[in-house]
């Protein structure tokens, strides 16, 4: 049986990460640039909204690119971040619905560093009007990892839900404050 969404069409697309994931990672990466992102759910300073296009333009970036793009069309941006993170000499890092099924998956093995599964619970998105978390997420979720300078390794690595939790609230009580790079 195929379980079918039943999100709004409107809100599909739009959901944030949640802070503490962003946070967690961005003391391991640096970012500097999402590429996927609006007024209200953007995680970097410097942004690309739908209106920029960012499948059309260069992620000229000074440190490491964010994306959770929209996973209604993930293949895209694979091809993108694969491009992107070689051209800019840039790590880029996906966060994406975790499902090794699929032929955007595959087409990420070909060039992606790591694929780094978040096991012991699903990561619940914020949405993009309310400002809440959403529960429920009928999926897992990965992060596609490309590393500028590497072959790539293709490496499939986890991650506890629980330890990036606890790093992304550490990361915001100020216990963790520099960027490990």
């Amino acid at each position: 049986m195929t379980l079918k969404s039943t999100t709004d069409a409107d809100d599909k697309d739009c959901w944030q990460t949640p802070v503490w994931l962003f946070d967690a990672l961005d003391i391991e990466f640096g970012f500097w640039l999402d590429v996927a992102a609006n007024k209200h759910n953007a995680l970097c300073t410097q942004f690309f909204t739908e209106e920029a296009n960012a499948l059309e333009r260069d992620w000229e970036s000074h440190g490491a690119i964010w994306c959770n793009p929209p996973y209604s069309k993930i293949l895209p941006w694979v091809e993108k971040a694969a491009e992107q993170s070689r051209k800019q000499h840039k790590a880029v890092v996906l966060l994406v619905l975790e499902d090794m099924s699929v032929g955007w998956f595959s087409k990420a093995l070909d060039t992606v560093d790591e694929v780094r599964v978040i096991t012991d619970g699903r990561v619940n998105f914020v949405h993009a009007g309310t400002g809440k978390e959403k529960k429920g997420n009928s999926k897992g979720s990965m992060l596609l990892i490309w590393r500028p300078f590497t072959n790539p390794r293709r490496l499939i690595t986890t991650v506890s839900k629980h330890t990036l939790e606890q790093i992304g609230k550490k990361v915001r009580t100020g216990e963790i404050l520099e960027v490990v790079q």
